[in-house]
């Protein structure tokens, strides 16, 4: 059963934020595997994950509109091994982040069972708009006019 969230009219045109919320509540629920998030300068992230046993061969990194789905299935080479005991986990994993407007994945690489993503928040530009103010007249309707300048350098 699915639980609107945005049932207000107040709320028209949320429902891609209302299924984000969904989706990243669904894949975020198992705990496997875990991961951190640092920021390793003013617009650099990192996302590192513990894929312990798993090999390049067996990760798969999607960018899905503005998702990063990370998927890992490892291939069955435990035919004919006989396990004492087995903790380390070897099942298939699928983990989503959501990335904010304008968050760009720069790279992706496997060392020592650590799977890092990085990625990065390029800087705004800045932007100045100027807004003339002028008389209204039959032609001009009631809509204002917006005059756009080039970036000002700083």
């Amino acid at each position: 059963m699915t639980t609107r969230l945005f049932t207000s009219p107040m709320f028209l045109g949320f429902d891609h934020l209302e299924q984000m919320l969904e989706r990243a509540s669904k894949t975020s629920a198992d705990g496997y595997p875990p991961y951190n998030i640092e920021q390793v300068s003013p617009t650099g992230l990192r996302i590192t994950l513990a894929v312990a046993g798993f090999s390049m061969d067996d990760l798969q990194i999607t960018q899905e509109d503005n998702q990063l789905v990370i998927r890992g299935r490892q291939s069955d080479d435990a035919q004919g091994r006989v396990f004492l005991h087995r903790g380390i986990a070897a099942r298939q994993f699928q983990r989503a982040f959501v990335l904010a407007e304008g968050i760009e994945v720069r790279g992706a690489w496997l060392d020592n069972g650590l799977l890092n993503i990085d990625l990065a928040r390029p800087q705004p530009e800045p932007r100045v708009k100027t807004i003339s103010i002028g008389r209204k007249t039959a032609e001009a309707g009631d809509e204002a006019r917006l005059v756009e300048d080039e970036a000002q350098p700083e």
